[in-house]
Formats: structure tokens, C-alpha cells, sequence
């Protein structure tokens, strides 16, 4: 992560959360007593920011400053609320194509999706608030920019996303491995959101079980995977073939 984007010190993070600042991430230190610190962990809560509370080691190796227990980054964008871009797609008469990331933590795959998906279109990308690549300056430069063009939302929990597109009429179409069902078996001309898992895993079996669809790519070579950054982009262009 770039240095611009981050934060050290109690004060600094806390002005910048009271400022309406996006942080991306941010770091507490295990045990941090005080009641400034007692205040920023209220301050966290009560803007609903998941801290991930790290030994003293881990903060020294993120800045050499005097950090007082806190470490923060700030996203270089403004995330989106999920439900607004929904309506605001449907409003504006487009079909709906959409890209959730499941656990997906490597900031260059997240970038070369981004810039894949702005490239076609895509109406928005979605990531959970935890365990998800952060959107840092290899996140920005790896999109080529195309981060500032789509609406990038943020969820508390990728299953409560896919409640929601599914209600708003929006089919949920899973890329994994684990069906007998190909990419172009799936009608791409209806509201579609596509979910690509980890880099290692995959979509997580918790979401397999909610989606509509369960879609794989043919495979012909010894190698039985492709990068994911690859393999979405395979999607959103059977997605475009289809609407063209």
C-alpha cells in the first residue's frame, strides 16, 4: 500500500473517520489501553469499522513513526451502497451485470478484473468488507485507473448481496469448477451478477449453496485452472457476446 494512503496515531485516524474519510483498513494494537483509545474503538463502532487487532510487530514493520497503536489506510475511492446502484441501473433501463469477489485478496487480480470490468460496462463490482484485496495503489495502478469509473461496493457479508440482487430480479451465476454446467449453457441476456472466488479456493461453499447458477469454463490442457483476473474476464465476455 502506498504511503499517501496511510494513517498513523489516534488522533490523525480519528479526525479522518469524523471527516467522512473511507478507510479501507485499519489496525489496532492488542491490548491498547487509555481512554483515547477507548474512544477511537467507540468512534469505530459507531461508523461500523471492523478493526483487525494485530501485535505491536505488526505496526513497527507497516511505519517506523509513532503510530500509538493505530494504523490506518484510507481508500483512494469512495465505496458505493449496493442497494442505490441497483436501483439506479434498473432506473436508467440497463440490464443489470454485476462481478461480487469472494474472498479474492491479491490487489493486482482485483485491479486486472476492475479495469476488465469497466471495460465492458459492468454496472458494479462488490467485495465484503473483510477478507477481501484492499483497494490500495497496485489495486489502482493494475486498473488503469478504471477504479474511479465503476461503482465499487462494499458489504458487510457477500451472502446478504446475493439476497439482495436476487430479489431485485437479478440472477446470481457462480464460476467454479464444481458442476458439470457450462459458462455458455447460462442465458447472459437476463440481470446477471457473477461471482469469482480466491485465488486458491474458489467460491466458498457457503455461496455455492445460494446462487442460481453454478457455471464452469471448458478445459483441454494439464494446467486445470485459470488466473482468476482471466477467468472473470472470460465471463464478462460471454456476458457482451451474448447481449450484443
Amino acid at each position: 500500500m502506498s504511503n499517501e494512503s496511510q494513517l498513523f496515531g489516534i488522533h490523525a485516524v480519528m479526525e479522518a473517520i469524523k471527516s467522512g474519510k473511507t478507510i479501507d483498513k485499519i489496525f489496532l494494537q492488542k491490548g491498547l489501553q487509555g481512554s483515547l483509545s477507548k474512544e477511537l474503538i467507540l468512534l469505530l463502532r459507531e461508523h461500523k469499522i471492523t478493526p483487525n487487532t494485530v501485535p505491536v510487530e505488526k505496526l513497527n514493520k507497516l511505519t517506523h513513526r509513532n503510530h500509538q497503536g493505530v494504523v490506518a489506510f484510507v481508500a483512494p475511492v469512495d465505496f458505493h451502497d449496493l442497494e442505490e446502484v441497483i436501483i439506479r441501473t434498473q432506473e436508467a433501463g440497463k440490464t443489470s451485470l454485476f462481478i461480487l469477489l469472494d474472498q479474492l485478496t491479491d490487489a493486482r487480480n482485483f485491479g486486472a478484473i476492475i479495469r476488465t470490468a469497466e471495460c465492458i460496462g459492468a454496472h458494479g463490482i462488490v467485495i465484503a468488507k473483510t477478507g477481501a484485496a484492499p483497494v490500495s495503489a497496485d489495486t489502482v495502478k493494475t486498473s488503469a485507473g478504471a477504479v474511479f469509473n465503476i461503482p465499487i461496493c462494499k458489504v458487510d457479508h457477500l451472502k446478504d448481496a446475493l439476497f439482495l440482487l436476487q430479489a431485485s430480479g437479478i440472477q446470481t451465476v457462480a464460476a467454479t469448477e464444481k458442476t458439470e454446467d457450462s459458462i455458455y449453457q447460462v442465458d447472459f441476456k437476463l440481470p446477471s451478477a457473477i461471482i469469482m472466488g480466491s485465488e486458491g479456493k474458489g467460491v466458498s461453499p457457503g455461496i455455492l449453496k445460494l446462487v442460481d447458477h453454478k457455471a464452469k469454463l471448458p478445459m483441454f490442457g494439464e494446467i486445470s485452472s485459470l488466473n482468476v483476473s482471466v477467468a472473470a474476464g472470460v465471463f464478462l465476455y460471454e456476458a457482451v457476446r451474448q447481449r450484443l
